[in-house]
């Protein structure tokens, strides 16, 4: 039971980041031109592979790889966590699989941009970035958390 529900979890986090990640790409494209700087997972591949010393030895298809395997694997971590969480609480929270997969999406960006990467050194806080972009993370993050809630109880209802 423990397996199977971290297992759908990480499966349904990893499918979610898809829809995510098409839905960031498509409204980076409405953010004014001085806005439109590296979205949070190339900023943090950046960040990274410069304290490892290997940013200059990277060409932007292998930058695009590593940041979308880098955003791909967090995604799939959360979702992890989240079928732990979601198995948890599934007879003590009676609502709609994509209302919690939403809160869950809110949790992770606050988590994520308020407290864990900024604390890590890794990315500024996202009170430090403009409120358009982080509008544009936000909606991304229910995105990922409304697809992570709906196929993480369709899976674990049918294991």
């Amino acid at each position: 039971m423990f397996l199977g529900n971290v297992l759908s979890g990480t499966a349904a986090g990893l499918v979610a980041t898809l829809p995510m990640t098409a839905s960031m790409e498509a409204m980076f494209r409405f953010l004014p031109h001085h806005e439109q700087y590296a979205l949070p997972p190339g900023e943090i591949t950046a960040k990274l592979t410069d304290e490892l010393g290997v940013n200059d030895q990277l060409d932007q298809p292998e930058h695009v790889t590593l940041t979308l395997f880098n955003h791909f694997a967090y995604g799939a971590a959360a979702g992890a966590v989240y079928g732990l969480v979601a198995a948890a609480l599934q007879t003590k929270l009676r609502s709609a699989p994509a209302l919690k997969g939403v809160g869950w999406g809110f949790v992770v960006w606050s988590v994520s941009y308020l407290g864990l990467l900024p604390a890590l050194g890794v990315l500024r806080p996202a009170t430090q970035h403009p409120g358009r972009r982080n509008m544009l993370m936000i909606a991304a993050h229910l995105v990922w958390g409304s697809v992570l809630g709906l196929l993480t109880e369709r899976w674990q209802q049918s294991a």
